[in-house]
């Protein structure tokens, strides 16, 4: 019988779930599994010493490194007998597993953080350790995984498929940023992946062929005589959060990702739930990259959840939040966990199901082993790039950020430094009058001193283009009240962000004010493009920079030069499509950070000034 159970697994959980019997005997230097003596070297207490001893047994290979600093090997915090017993248990037995429980360990939302927080190397030595604690583990990914930083741009996508076939991933999902590199692209990489791609809710529905027409919806594995059946679920918006342009053949678009009222993508998924079940799996796991806030709505992982049935658990991505277990009730009141690892590996998940049947979800944090095989891979994989990305561009006299000093993210709904200094990038190098870019595609930050080639692929790793087009008064004030849809009053409350919208425009050569006790009557339609903007104006008092550097009333049945990258201008990403049929002055020109490049080299003198020490008050939130 299953049993759901909800809990947050700290690392030191992670040696205390397998089951370890040991009594003690009288021998305090005994390495045999009937000593429970701690006090290994016969010192009179436990040490970081009798830790360190039995350290320097295990074989070549184990995830524990002979590191004479972390004698806490189940980092609960303190030396004591379990840090002792989980080494005997490994130096005595032999390596043998000791454990039939199914460990699913779980990913989402990497960005290519190759190195970073736990980094691939560390959860490959998590992977093996737990592999020689049981034979049943699988390891999934959850979607955004090749995209959202230098090495996912540079090679669009691939090295990051490179490292998760030398780790070993089993099952995979499409999150809205695997089509960044478009269609073409993608079948490369799902074609090179040693994973399974699964997908339930995509359909191409053109007159020509597709690789996503091979994509099965759903995979069972079979751990010993246990089917675990997993369905991969991708979210409604990611044509509206993707490059529209990916989607479309001949101006109309052919893949159907179940919109709608959410009743279409709701029905999807319990067919296939259901499909699962009659196959014999007796475990059925959600891998979803929806999102469990109401902006989601009703498309979000919880909506899913509350309408289906015998949905065991959801292994959530898209919003970069850290849940280790919330629990919400199904269409018929039942149980179902969900969990989310965060963003860039700060967190790996991990669900256990027990021989008994129980079912538990949590994240392993702050592991600190790594495994020297993939560092090894990773140093190769990454060599010929090291001497190209460290080459210095410039210098930064000041700290370029997104976030607030405590840390939440504001280039999304509120005017940033970095947000000023890119756009005026665009607006300059392009001469142009006005220049936007989406808060969504601003991915890093710049700290004060040397700026690499790196530091500016960071901040945009799309690989998107300079454009430019003629645009009216009118067409701008459109433009800011479909990105101000979202916006609050507060930006933050108890340290989470409120309001935030990919598709928030920074902005140069303009500024103006967004009056929030105005409801927003912006519209969109299945795919996110917006359809009408109704009669609410929240976008007021706006004007247009003058060569003197004052600001003069936006004419709305003037014409200005309007700058941006294909994204926004030409391909209607975040639902933009204002823009999409008028006169282009630039198409497609240099990549987005050639823009920063140059406006650095050629513009700024080679260093980024004072004048960016702060906001401007371009954008004004009342």
């Amino acid at each position: 019988m299953k049993k759901i159970l909800s809990f947050i697994l700290s690392i030191a959980l992670v040696f205390t779930m397998f089951s370890v019997n040991i009594v003690a005997d009288e021998s305090s230097n005994d390495l045999s599994l009937n000593s429970v003596t701690g006090d290994v070297d016969g010192s009179g207490k436990i040490t970081s010493a009798d830790v360190l001893f039995l350290k320097r047994h295990l074989t070549e290979g184990y995830a524990v490194s002979i590191d004479e600093t972390a004698a806490d090997v189940n980092f609960d915090g303190a030396l004591n007998l379990q840090d002792v017993i989980c080494l005997k248990r490994i130096i005595v037995g032999g390596w043998k597993p000791i454990s039939n429980d199914i460990v699913i360990l779980f990913t989402n939302d990497v960005h290519c953080g190759i190195d970073e927080n736990i980094g691939y190397s560390g959860l490959a030595a998590y992977k093996k350790y737990c592999e020689k604690l049981t034979p049943n583990v699988a390891l999934v990914d959850c979607g955004d995984a090749i995209q959202g930083d230098i090495v996912g741009a540079v090679s669009k996508g691939e090295y990051i498929v490179d490292i998760m076939n030398e780790i070993g991933y089993d099952l995979a999902i499409f999150g809205n940023h695997e089509f960044d590199f478009g269609m073409d692209q993608l079948e490369y990489l799902v074609q090179k992946s040693n994973a399974q791609y699964i997908a339930s809710n995509i359909t191409y529905t053109g007159t020509g062929e597709s690789f996503l027409d091979d994509i099965i919806p759903h995979r069972i594995l079979s751990f010993g005589d246990v089917d675990v059946a997993f369905i991969g679920v991708s979210t409604p918006y990611t044509i509206a959060n993707g490059t529209p342009k990916h989607f479309m053949e001949n101006g109309e678009f052919v893949y159907d990702f179940k919109a709608g009222d959410g009743s279409e993508l709701y029905e999807c998924v319990q067919k296939n739930v259901d499909e699962c079940i009659e196959k014999g799996a007796e475990y059925v796991v959600l891998l979803t990259h929806l999102g469990e806030l109401e902006e989601y709505d009703p498309y979000s992982s919880v909506n899913i959840i509350e309408n289906t049935k015998n949905v065991d658990a959801v292994l959530d991505a898209h919003q970069h939040s850290v849940i280790p277990c919330d629990v919400y009730k199904n269409i018929d009141g039942e149980d179902v966990l969900l969990a989310s690892t965060g963003t860039k590996l700060n967190n790996i998940g991990q669900l256990k199901i027990s021989a008994d049947g129980e079912i538990e979800v949590g994240l392993v944090s702050n592991y600190k082993e790594k495994d020297s095989e993939m560092d090894a891979f990773i140093g190769n994989l990454m060599s010929g790039l090291e001497e190209e990305l460290n080459t210095v561009i410039g210098q930064s006299e000041v700290n370029l950020t997104g976030y607030d000093e405590n840390g939440i993210r504001l280039v999304r709904n509120r005017e940033t430094n970095v947000g000023n200094f890119c756009t005026d990038a665009y607006r300059i190098v392009a001469d142009a009058d006005v220049a936007f870019v989406n808060g969504g595609g601003i991915r890093a930050d710049i700290a004060i001193g040397n700026v690499t080639y790196a530091n500016l692929i960071s901040i945009h790793p799309y690989g998107n283009t300079l454009c430019m087009v003629e645009a009216t008064g009118q067409e701008i004030l459109d433009a800011l009240e479909i990105s101000m849809y979202m916006v609050k009053g507060e930006y933050e409350s108890n340290g989470v962000a409120l309001g935030e919208n990919g598709s928030f425009l920074q902005s140069s050569g303009i500024k103006f004010t967004v009056d929030t006790s105005i409801e927003s009557t912006v519209e969109f339609d299945e795919y996110g493009m917006v359809t009408t903007l109704g009669d609410n104006r929240r976008v007021c008092n706006v004007e247009i920079l003058n060569d003197d550097g004052t600001y003069s009333p936006i004419d709305v049945t003037g014409t200005y030069k309007v700058a941006s990258h294909n994204y926004f201008l030409l391909d209607g990403g975040s639902g933009h499509n204002i823009f999409s049929d008028n006169k282009i002055l630039l198409d497609r020109t240099i990549a987005d950070y050639e823009v920063l490049i140059t406006y650095i080299t050629e513009y700024l003198g080679g260093v980024i000034g004072q004048e960016y020490s702060q906001t401007e008050g371009r954008i004004e939130i009342k």
